[in-house]
């Protein structure tokens, strides 16, 4: 992600504005339709997937926090009541669980209040010109930046599958952007989101971040600054708070991942397993709308058009709208022995990190990849295929936590 202001450009040619305005309808269409269910699909084989633990809910330990998850903080050195209130500062890397099986996110109600949530500040992942242009051979030239434009209130009509999503690292309260995706072996049920791997771990120099939280449609009328300033919680998160009680990430991430993406960047996703603060009902259904997964990794080449959903915090914007851009994707290649990854025209900044992209596939909206990297000019996004590896993290955090 980027955070450096930019300035707005012009848009690109009449084909992609006929391109935008499908994409668009078929996103609207999808995210008001209620439940829904979708085949089985068969799990492939492979691909490297961290997966995370269980951790339980708050209360009966240390902090107010589980006494097996006291327990096991206090072997890793580590305070129980720092643990709770964030508890970042005095830490190091040695004390910063990385590993899958260290994750532990347990649910603190009410932590996400409306002033803690517009506070947060946005996940950057930025990369220079050489960065980019690594490997010319399966590069595509620099798309022409593409304005993003704000998305139509109520965001429950017009695009229910996305929100934003929370946590707290070593700099403070952050926030990416994320997407409500169908459970393939829970139709219907899904509390499944999707988002960036730099949006739950920090890569190979930390662990897992903490309080991870999804909050759908969220800031739903699109209400300014001052219109929130008294805000109840009910008003900037209308469908609740949804925390992440598992999550898997690519170890590709967990071990190559970087402040510019690094060697992780072409596998820079993640899959959450969400529960409500509130209330027993799953995500799907309380939201009213999932969007089905794309592994088949299209080559570029092959899409006419990619769409970029998420809420851009770095200037100009403040991370209390829902923008969106549409282009032609092309090729960006950072290294010849990495994957290579989709990129769009797009004047989005850091806060859109993990915001899906979505693709019509005979009439139906699906996320084919989500925004990983972009330039610190903020003209374009970039994202991963999502093939393989991506969907056996998909289809493991599925089987083992989906029904839970």
């Amino acid at each position: 992600m980027r955070s450096t202001p930019t300035s707005a450009a012009p848009r690109r040619g009449r084909r992609t504005v006929l391109a935008a305005a499908g994409l668009v309808a078929a996103l609207a269409l999808t995210a008001t339709a209620c439940g829904g269910t979708e085949d089985e699909a068969d799990a492939k084989p492979d691909g490297g997937a961290s997966q995370a633990a269980d951790t339980g809910d708050a209360g009966g330990g240390e902090g107010g926090l589980p006494a097996d998850l006291a327990d096991r903080l206090r072997e890793h050195g580590i305070d129980a009541d720092q643990w709770k209130d964030g508890g970042w500062k005095n830490w190091d890397k040695d004390k910063w669980l990385s590993e899958a099986k260290d994750f532990v996110n347990p649910m603190i109600e009410g932590l996400w209040e409306p002033d803690r949530m517009t506070s947060a500040k946005e996940a950057d992942k930025t990369v220079t010109t050489k960065d980019a242009t690594a490997d010319q051979g399966s590069t595509d030239p620099e798309p022409a930046p593409v304005e993003a434009t704000a998305e139509k209130t109520p965001y429950h009509e017009n695009a229910a599958p996305v929100g934003k999503v929370f946590f707290d690292s070593p700099e403070g309260s952050m926030v990416c952007s994320g997407t409500v995706v169908k459970d393939v072996n829970h139709p219907g049920k899904s509390n499944l989101v999707w988002t960036a791997g730099h949006c739950v771990h920090a890569g190979g120099s930390g662990g897992w971040y903490r309080n991870i939280a999804f909050v759908p449609s969220y800031n739903d009328l699109a209400k300014s600054e001052a219109e929130l300033a008294a805000a109840t919680t009910t008003e900037i998160a209308p469908y609740g708070t949804w925390w992440a009680d598992w999550a898997s990430t690519s170890d590709q991430w967990i071990k190559g991942g970087s402040e510019n993406g690094g060697d992780g960047a072409a596998h820079d996703y993640s899959v959450l397993h969400v529960k409500p603060e509130q209330g027993s009902k799953s995500l799907e259904e309380t939201v009213g709308a999932a969007l089905e997964v794309d592994f088949s990794a299209p080559s570029a080449t092959e899409v006419a058009s990619m769409g970029a959903w998420g809420y851009p915090a770095a200037p100009p914007y403040n991370g209390l709208q829902m923008f969106k851009c549409v282009d032609r994707p092309g090729r960006l290649s950072l290294s010849p022995s990495l994957p290579t990854m989709y990129r769009i025209g797009c004047t989005m900044t850091g806060g859109s990190s993990g915001g899906g992209w979505f693709r019509v596939v005979d009439g139906e909206t699906k996320l084919v990849s989500n925004t990983s990297i972009g330039p610190l000019e903020n003209t374009w996004l970039a994202g991963p295929q999502l093939g393989r590896g991506a969907e056996a993290m998909y289809q493991n955090m599925s089987k083992t936590y989906g029904g839970r």
